[in-house]
């Protein structure tokens, strides 16, 4: 009996050492998670995900993001919601929304007033879409400074994007305006932003973005200009980058 005794004791102490071979490893769940906070929600956020159950956890914690996805279970999960305008209701400001891969969702005039950032999880942008209704003006209306990421938002009659203040930045996205014989109302991105109040800056960056359909890929009608336009030319699309900005 004591040798047995013996036996698991050094079995035990063995997998601790294994365990805390990495130093990381040693820090508390508050502290990891704090680390984590620093990290690009992707991909270096999404990576340390799949590391191990542990890092799944706290990477995936609702103090970190928030996310849209299909309910699997029937009870409540937090942090987890089944439509992107719910997320955005119960977000806080500087909360990332992560939007699950292979789901198309309603986006018909949401407004964000608070600092937000809505990314796609699949592996391009495709995977996630945000679709407007011919009854919307836009999907997403921002009144505060917001990111989209990695998501493909399409427009059947309108803009994708209608920025009325703040700073938006558009990355890594696909832009679809629907064809249609009234294509010269519709326009990937509208902004109304006007002359900058008590000194904060209003505009739009653009980063390796896909524009499909309407008139033109911007449309401006307050102090806003199309500024610094590059375009990269491939088989299949052109890809964008420039900024809306003030003179």
């Amino acid at each position: 009996m004591p040798k047995k005794k013996l036996a698991v004791e050094g079995a035990g102490a063995g997998a601790g050492a294994a365990s805390s071979s990495s130093p990381i490893c040693t820090l508390d769940d508050g502290c990891l998670m704090h680390i984590f906070s620093f990290l690009s929600p992707i991909p270096d956020r999404y990576n340390t995900a799949l590391v191990c159950h542990r890092w799944r956890f706290l990477a995936c914690h609702p103090r970190l993001w928030l996310r849209v996805e299909r309910p699997i279970k029937t009870t409540f999960e937090p942090g987890v919601f089944p439509t992107l305008e719910a997320a955005i209701s119960a977000a806080r400001p500087g909360d990332t929304i992560l939007i699950a891969a292979g789901t198309t969702n309603i986006a018909s005039a949401i407004q964000i007033k608070k600092t937000l950032c809505l990314i796609g999880a699949g592996t391009n942008p495709d995977d996630t879409v945000l679709a407007c209704s011919r009854g919307a003006d836009s999907a997403l209306e921002l009144l505060s400074t917001c990111k989209v990421a990695n998501l493909t938002i399409r427009a059947e009659l309108g803009c994708c994007l209608l920025h009325r203040s703040g700073r938006l930045t558009i990355e890594g996205c696909v832009l679809q305006c629907e064809e249609n014989p009234l294509d010269y109302l519709s326009c990937p991105i509208m902004s109304t932003a006007t002359s900058p109040v008590k000194g904060e800056l209003h505009g739009v960056t653009v980063a390796r973005t896909r524009i499909e359909g309407g008139a033109k890929a911007v449309c401006t009608s307050g102090a806003l200009v199309l500024q610094h336009v590059r375009a990269i030319y491939s088989r299949a699309s052109v890809f964008f980058w420039f900024e809306v900005a003030a003179k």
